[in-house]
């Protein structure tokens, strides 16, 4: 809060990327900008991307209501979430996935801090697309 009382309204610093067929990636980069994202931003249907074991951004593809996207697509975002990490030089690189709904925080853990359920691990090449 600041000194009025008032919520201050944090606008997360974010990196976005259009994959082929329209579809948006997010990737925070700082832990506040994660938590944000994974958190407030995410919808429940949306992908979320982090990778295995180390430190990185969390990442949403954001999947409109109707609509989901194809392995291709979900690869394509994984491979994001990798380059966003310190493994960004490795040749594959082990991406956990779920859904948005299944990403919660802890009570009172740090920014940047989540659990996740019921995530599936995507082994990938780190990358992010190529700008149009």
């Amino acid at each position: 809060m600041n000194r009025s009382g008032q919520h201050e309204r944090f606008t997360p610093r974010l990196w976005r990327y259009e994959l082929p067929g329209g579809w948006v990636v997010l990737a925070g980069r700082n832990d506040q900008d994660n938590d944000h994202l994974s958190l407030k931003m995410a919808k429940a249907n949306d992908y979320w991307f982090h990778v295995k074991g180390l430190p990185g951004s969390h990442v949403v593809l954001q999947v409109p209501a109707g609509q989901e996207p194809d392995n291709g697509t979900i690869k394509a975002a994984a491979a994001v979430a990798a380059w966003h990490s310190r493994k960004r030089e490795s040749k594959q690189v082990a991406v956990s996935c779920t859904r948005g709904r299944y990403v919660t925080k802890p009570r009172g853990a740090k920014p940047g801090t989540v659990e996740i359920r019921k995530d599936k691990v995507l082994k990938v090449r780190p990358a992010i697309p190529e700008e149009q």
